[in-house]
């Protein structure tokens, strides 16, 4: 009589699938897990800070009492949603937040393309280095004391209005108490302090493109500007297009930190946006739901748009965020 080992009385295994997800992805686990480890505080940090506060959201359809709790606190449906879209204040929130987006969006955004292709065009090592360094810089002052400079700066007997004073003959101009002058105020501010540092990726992908390009074009009889409208802008279309699609994303996400600092009750017709005015209603008057229904509605929008941003340069074109 034969005696049977162990391994034939196993039943046959069945044969693993090498081109599957999973194991192609516990494949790349294994070979890859320090790299893995790392992700780890970065996907914890999202999950804390951006995932695990969507429970809360639910107070946008209560009426919230924190003696009650999120759970106990009754039922109120679309209610705030509908108060805020008959409010006073709603059609001046959503002009205020759109017309700051669009000038943010039609001046800050190619101003850093502007100055990426200029530093690409300069031949002096030494003052391209020099440039870059001014135009980084103001990117690492705090939003508070560039804030600061700009009250003081602007103020009637600040650096502003003397000079145009002295040199001009000007009047003092009370700048940030007109809101005629605001968004001007908060957009150059911006363009100054963002243009060196988003300039950074443009100047990176432009160094991506084959030199051999330009050679062939120099060859043809191109000039400078011919090799920048059809060799440069075309090599860098892709980033521009990605980045301007994170940009129309966070198109209702307006500063709210600086328009903070630097807005006051004289300017809050043109400055007063969605996030300034869920600041005040949350945490000034404590009026959580609202506030929570308002935050909503504009991160809606947002996800909208970045749907449709990349929805159609899918269409148009071969770059896309998914």
């Amino acid at each position: 009589m034969s005696v049977v080992s162990k391994e034939e009385m196993r039943p046959p295994q069945p044969a693993v699938d090498k081109n599957s997800f999973k194991y192609r992805s516990l494949r790349d686990i294994k070979i890859n897990k320090y790299i893995y480890l790392m992700l780890v505080p970065v996907v914890a940090y999202y999950l804390i800070f951006y995932y695990a506060p969507m429970y809360g959201l639910q107070i946008a359809f209560k009426d919230f009492s924190p003696g009650l709790g999120i759970v106990d606190s009754p039922w109120v449906g679309f209610q705030h949603f509908l108060d805020f879209f008959n409010s006073y204040y709603f059609w001046r929130l959503l002009r205020n937040t759109i017309l700051m987006s669009l000038y943010d969006l039609a001046f800050s955004f190619p101003a850093s393309i502007i100055l990426a292709l200029l530093l690409n065009e300069l031949r002096s090592a030494m003052f391209k280095r020099a440039v870059q360094t001014i135009t980084y810089m103001p990117h690492f002052i705090s939003i508070v004391v560039i804030s600061g400079m700009m009250v003081d700066f602007l103020a009637r007997d600040g650096l502003i209005n003397n000079v145009m004073s002295s040199v001009f003959g000007i009047e003092p101009i009370a700048f940030l108490q007109e809101s005629g002058w605001f968004r001007t105020l908060y957009i150059s501010s911006g363009i100054w302090q963002n243009i060196g540092w988003g300039s950074i990726i443009y100047l990176s992908a432009m160094s991506s493109i084959d030199p051999s390009l330009y050679e062939a074009a120099k060859v043809d009889g191109a000039s400078r500007w011919k090799q920048t409208i059809h060799i440069t802008l075309p090599g860098i279309m892709p980033t521009v297009i990605i980045l301007l699609i994170l940009q129309i994303g966070n198109f209702m996400s307006v500063g709210t930190d600086k328009i903070l600092l630097l807005y006051n009750s004289t300017t809050y017709e043109t400055a007063d946006v969605i996030g300034t005015f869920v600041y005040r209603k949350g945490i000034l008057e404590s009026d959580f739901s609202y506030s929570a229904a308002v935050g909503l509605f504009n991160a809606i929008i947002n996800f909208t748009l970045l749907v449709l941003a990349n929805a159609i340069s899918r269409r148009t074109s071969d770059t896309k965020l998914w």
